[in-house]
């Protein structure tokens, strides 16, 4: 059975990634770390969710189930990680440290996407997984330097152009599935 829900998953990342900068920008050095714990852990349980389904069914064509599922997954569980650490008051470093690792995956898709041509706007797709891969990679530093307004704006910056680039993605892809799955029947109803 043909089920597509990459636009979920698109949008709850802006959502989490939103959600991040936001935490960069006021969150970080606050007092009130548990604030960001419920939108952390929301985004993590719905990344979490539809990427291990996409990476075990590969219920999309092609290599999509491994650039969409595989870093969903990864997201997901970065997310999910850090509303528990956040909740319990632990260190991120650990989690930073995982990031970095989550970071060059998505970096590395992201060329290879540019690469290929894959996707219907291989460029935007390509810089909005290098972009979102930047700011895993980043965090350990962001960490470190959790005092310099400067290396944190730039951060800022880095997230919210990769959600506008998913935003934007995702919203389409909502418009044009609406069109496109507008007769699709399941298998057994046929």
């Amino acid at each position: 059975m043909f089920i597509d829900y990459i636009t979920l998953m698109l949008i709850n990342m802006v959502a989490g990634l939103f959600l991040l900068a936001d935490y960069l920008y006021r969150g970080i050095d606050s007092d009130r770390q548990k604030s960001w714990v419920p939108g952390f852990g929301i985004t993590g349980a719905i990344a979490l969710t539809t990427g291990l389904h996409m990476t075990f069914t590969w219920p999309v064509g092609g290599s999509f189930n491994i650039a969409f599922g595989e870093t969903t997954v990864l997201f997901g569980i970065l997310f999910m990680s850090s509303a528990i650490a956040l909740s319990l008051d632990w260190d991120l470093l650990t989690i930073a440290i995982y990031a970095f690792f989550a970071g060059l995956v998505a970096i590395v898709i992201g060329m290879r996407i540019i690469n290929l041509g894959i996707t219907k706007q291989p460029l935007m797709s390509g810089i909005g997984f290098i972009l979102t891969g930047l700011s895993g990679v980043c965090a350990a530093p962001t960490l470190y330097w959790k005092t310099n307004r400067t290396w944190r704006l730039i951060g800022v910056i880095v997230l919210i152009a990769a959600a506008l680039i998913w935003a934007f993605t995702g919203y389409l892809a909502y418009w044009n599935h609406l069109e496109t799955f507008q007769k699709w029947v399941p298998t057994p109803m046929r």
